[in-house]
């Protein structure tokens, strides 16, 4: 009987397959064992708050018990937000340069606006800084016209506000949305996926796009949402770990990429950022690994990996 769910029939758009048993040698610069991309989410200022016209205040990665409220400002919840521009921002921003890091900021361009001197020490410190959006945690416009006006505006603002347009997206993406960044040109790689541990190619609207994909788990997200890290040294601890197991990939000629995504007002605070510094340490003890942005692995990609067959279809 042939089998009707075969990844060569047509029909179905998903890739469950990808590289499968052997995935290909990145050929990463230096014939390194790891491209590991630290990732800082710049967001505060552009999250839900009736002052920017929402219905409420923000609740999702928010550390407040009661953190939802509608109709009316929250002062309380607000001030979790400010913290992570006001304070954490600046610890990780000086933890990271301090060490001459390479980092990708994903930059949502009304948080963006609202605090120039923490765009000024990005690009003074020579980070990358891709798009998150136009706003954080709200939905897309409800048409594809309005959509592709929103993104087209979010490119031109986030290149007058950080002095050069995005190469990389990452905000809640639909195919719409991928289709629409894909006619209007302009980026190397797409962010907003999690199915694999290296770049690969998939099928926008009928042209080859770059996907590198990001975590949700190495990702200081989770000390505040659901079952996650209760304090630093399990961050630190889940860091490590992932860091050599795909360290030890490398070294048996699989050489991955590890991403790790902080935001300021969680792993800004103090607590935190003691696990973060841990981490690092324990990278710097390692010979071939490649810290770079993500808009780096993208170029190196693209220019050692052209696209072939692609399965993945938006």
């Amino acid at each position: 009987m042939t089998n009707p769910f075969a990844p060569d029939r047509a029909g179905y758009p998903r890739d469950m397959v990808g590289y499968g048993r052997n995935p290909p040698d990145p050929k990463w610069p230096g014939n390194a064992r790891l491209a590991l991309n630290i990732v800082v989410n710049y967001e505060e200022g552009g999250e839900n708050s009736v002052l920017h016209g929402d219905a409420g205040s923000e609740f999702f990665l928010t550390e407040h018990i009661t953190a939802q409220r509608r109709g009316e400002r929250y002062p309380t919840v607000e001030s979790l937000w400010e913290y992570g521009s006001r304070v954490g921002f600046w610890r990780l921003w000086r933890l990271l340069a301090g060490r001459g890091l390479p980092v990708t900021c994903f930059g949502v361009t009304m948080a963006l606006g609202r605090n120039p001197e923490a765009v000024a020490a990005m690009r003074e410190a020579g980070w990358e800084i891709a798009t998150h959006g136009m706003r954080w945690n709200v939905p897309a416009p409800a048409s594809e016209a309005l959509e592709r006006e929103e993104i087209a505006r979010t490119v031109e603002l986030h290149a007058a506000i950080c002095g050069a347009p995005p190469v990389g997206w990452y905000n809640r993406s639909t195919a719409r949305t991928y289709r629409i960044l894909s006619d209007l040109g302009g980026m190397l790689y797409f962010a907003d996926n999690y199915a694999d541990e290296l770049p690969f190619w998939a099928s926008v609207g009928g042209k080859a796009e770059l996907f590198v994909p990001y975590t949700l788990e190495a990702n200081d997200m989770r000390f505040a949402a659901g079952v996650g890290f209760p304090d630093s040294e399990a961050f630190f601890t889940y860091l490590r770990d992932t860091f050599d197991v795909l360290y030890r990939d490398g070294m048996e000629g699989r050489p991955r990429m590890m991403s790790v995504g902080l935001h300021g007002r969680l792993s800004g605070r103090p607590g935190r950022t003691a696990g973060l510094e841990r981490f690092l340490d324990h990278v710097a003890k390692h010979e071939d690994v490649w810290v770079t942005t993500r808009a780096d692995i993208a170029r190196h990609w693209r220019m050692h990996h052209p696209p072939g067959a692609l399965r993945s279809v938006w």
